[in-house]
């Protein structure tokens, strides 16, 4: 899944050691709000202490984050992760579609092949054959038995 927008807030960072590994851990949040007619804001991590310094994320950095939601339960209690795996920097003043400018390659072949073969095309076209259509098998049975259970 992904989001964009632009991050409003960046948590302190929390660390700990793994009670099943004995591996040390190290967990940072960030909220970032769309730009939706109505702005969503969503709290999101990034774990290990690698990907926190890879990603570098700041506040009011444009971003797109590419996440996945997992939860997880504790104490009978279910709670929500979203914790991204990849972040992309954006510039939301950049055009969406932008026009190809010089030295771009412009395709010159329509995109779909034609409707009829050449072939075909060149032969007159004779008269339509109605078409019988067979009834659905379940509206031939019984009136009785039009219930599907």
């Amino acid at each position: 899944m992904e989001i964009q927008g632009k991050v409003i807030a960046v948590m302190e960072p929390k660390s700990g050691v793994s009670n099943a590994s004995g591996n040390p851990w190290m967990l940072q949040e960030y909220v970032i709000e769309t730009h939706d007619q109505f702005p969503r804001k969503m709290l999101f991590e990034v774990f290990g202490e690698e990907k926190i310094r890879q990603f570098s994320i700041q506040v009011g950095e444009e971003l797109t984050v590419f996440f996945d939601i997992n939860a997880r339960e504790w104490n009978g209690r279910y709670f929500n992760s979203i914790r991204a795996w990849r972040v992309d920097r954006y510039d939301p003043n950049a055009p969406q579609n932008p026009i190809p400018t010089a030295g771009t390659a412009v395709p010159t072949q329509a995109p779909f092949p034609p409707a009829q073969p050449a072939t075909q095309a060149a032969q007159p076209a004779q008269p339509a054959q109605p078409v019988q259509q067979q009834q659905p098998d379940f509206l031939q049975q019984n009136a009785e038995e039009d219930l599907p259970f």
